[in-house]
């Protein structure tokens, strides 16, 4: 009854929770503390080691959070009616993951390093910086730790376990939280370390995520001109 009940509270409550401090402290922090929504970049202070992480570690958490996006909330039906088996559909998540889960765990290490280990870079981090890039480094490390079971579970039965979990979250069904009451503990801490990542997200430098420099595009050009005065 323990189990259950502690399977319900993470799976079945704690996702409401981290999707509504989501979107509602996003929408806060962007209305209360607009200049705060920045990536707050470093590069002026070591440029080479951000770049490589940078693109490494951006190219693969994009791909991730694609195929994520799609693996899960979309229904299952549609896979089926394009004549994609579960299984197919699991082997493509281990390989297009597991190569986009390398690029961004190098990316994150090497990021994660230069955090820690570079004594300017670490004056000018603040616990948070620090904290959530740790955070996607260790959910990373869990999400391709995920891989090797997986391996096991190449009829993909356990995905559409994590699909209808998914789906039923966000269609607000009763009792989603038994799809994934006997997955692999793996899997269990990976789903709660991503929700926790949600939920700190609006406290972090992750919403400049949620910003795309459109209108840079019409934006009329600026330029700074320093005039001299005269003394007297």
């Amino acid at each position: 009854m323990m189990a259950q009940f502690l399977n319900s509270l993470v799976f079945g409550i704690y996702p409401y929770i981290a999707l509504s401090v989501l979107a509602i402290g996003s929408v806060v922090r962007y209305d209360r503390e607009p200049y705060s929504w920045r990536s707050g970049s470093s590069q002026l202070l070591r440029r080479r080691q951000l770049m490589i992480g940078s693109v490494l570690f951006h190219l693969g958490v994009l791909l991730i959070f694609a195929g994520h996006f799609v693996g899960l909330l979309t229904p299952i039906q549609i896979f089926d009616a394009m004549g994609i088996s579960h299984g197919a559909k699991q082997l493509l998540a281990i390989i297009a993951g597991g190569v986009a889960g390398v690029f961004a765990f190098i990316g994150a290490s090497m990021l994660l390093h230069r955090r820690l280990f570079d004594p300017r870079i670490r004056r000018n981090s603040s616990f948070s910086d620090i904290a959530i890039l740790f955070l996607l480094w260790l959910q990373l490390v869990l999400g391709l730790a995920t891989i090797f079971i997986s391996l096991d579970h190449l009829d993909g039965h356990e995905m559409v376990k994590f699909m209808s979990w998914a789906q039923g979250i966000f269609t607000f069904e009763a009792g989603a939280a038994a799809y994934v009451m006997d997955v692999h503990p793996i899997f269990k801490a990976h789903l709660f370390l991503g929700l926790t990542i949600l939920l700190v997200f609006p406290f972090t430098r992750l919403v400049h995520m949620l910003s795309a420099p459109i209108r840079y595009i019409w934006r009329p050009g600026y330029q700074i001109v320093r005039s001299k005065r005269s003394t007297v």
